[in-house]
């Protein structure tokens, strides 16, 4: 494997508020700060709670947008509109359920309410879909988290990589 790779990342940013303009999204920029090293954002979404318009991107980011990683933010708490799970179960065909085991892991070091997430990640084609929390304190602490697996679980999934078993994984 090429360790310079660059993946194709998409960031949708799910907030009603955010969508209409009544919120600044701070989430989204800090992810796109934390993944320089692993390749370059290709799109960049604030996307309203709605669960169709969810799937719908996700769709289109994976299918049409051929992205290798999309990263969405928000929605995956316990109000009525936080969508994200539900949106990102219905469009992947395989879970990857290590990756929030290990980001409610760590957040449970912080706080106990991290068990109340139900953020979810999955693979749908050759798209890795990971939910991130809302909160910009959070997202960082979720994402590096994960970080150190990525480039690995990007390059057995999109066959950029060795043979599976070639590394750790």
């Amino acid at each position: 494997m090429d360790g310079n790779a660059r993946y194709r990342i998409a960031i949708v940013t799910v907030s009603d508020k955010g969508s209409r303009g009544e919120r600044k999204d701070e989430s989204g920029p800090a992810i796109r700060e934390m993944v320089g090293a692993l390749g370059d954002v290709v799109s960049y979404q604030v996307v309203p709670d709605d669960l169709d318009v969810l799937k719908e991107t996700l769709v289109n980011l994976s299918d049409r947008g051929r992205v290798d990683l999309i990263f969405t933010t928000g929605g995956t708490g316990l109000s009525p509109r936080d969508n994200t799970p539900e949106a990102t179960l219905a469009v992947i065909e395989r879970e990857v359920p290590g990756l929030a085991e290990a980001m409610r892991m760590e957040s449970m070091k912080k706080t106990n309410r991290a068990m109340l997430s139900r953020a979810v990640a999955g693979v749908r084609h050759r798209t890795l879909i990971v939910n991130l929390p809302g909160s910009v304190k959070a997202v960082k602490e979720c994402l590096g988290v994960i970080m150190p697996v990525l480039p690995h679980g990007l390059e057995i999934l999109t066959g950029r990589g060795g043979e599976c078993g070639a590394g750790n994984a």
